[in-house]
């Protein structure tokens, strides 16, 4: 599901899908949505590359996931598999906490830090209801993405995530 909310967040705030040419003078604009994932590995983090999100089932994306997740974990990445993101998911849930800020990679531009989901009581209504909450953190390179983009991608993102209807709309 966060893999598809954010190629829709992509989609619709094209200005985080993009890429700092490494002279820092101008963006490129990318025309694919490809997601970079963090996995937890005895050599420290590695972060093989979902390509074409937009363009996959959640079941397709689940196996892929499942497939590099493994590949990672036994060091049989290939160099391919690791580059060429435009956007990153790190995922620290299993280690608890409410948030951390997860650091942008380049050449791109942004970056998703999610926590653990817990139950929090939310005021709807006139009374305190529990509500599964996500907390989860957006960081992006200013010099590429300015704050209001920031805000607006990260409002739509918990508009997504709050009711996964919203991806199939």
């Amino acid at each position: 599901f966060l893999l598809m909310a954010c190629a829709k967040a992509l989609a619709e705030y094209p200005q985080f899908n993009v890429s700092l040419h490494s002279s820092g003078e101008y963006i490129i604009q990318k025309k694919y949505i490809h997601i970079g994932v963090a996995v937890a590995t005895e050599a420290g983090l590695l972060v093989p590359v979902i390509r074409d999100v937009d363009k996959k089932s959640l079941w397709e994306l689940a196996a892929e996931v499942v497939e590099l997740s493994d590949k990672a974990k036994k060091r049989k990445l290939s160099p391919q598999e690791m580059q060429g993101g435009c956007f990153s998911i790190s995922r620290l849930a299993a280690l608890g906490g409410t948030g951390f800020i997860p650091i942008v990679s380049p050449p791109e531009v942004a970056i998703l830090g999610v926590s653990r989901t817990d139950i929090k009581p939310v005021y709807i209504d006139g009374e305190f209801k529990p509500r599964k909450m996500l907390p989860f953190t957006l960081s992006y390179d200013h010099k590429a993405v300015n704050g209001l983009d920031g805000g607006l991608f990260a409002t739509y993102l918990a508009k997504v995530l709050g009711d996964i209807r919203h991806l199939v709309l």
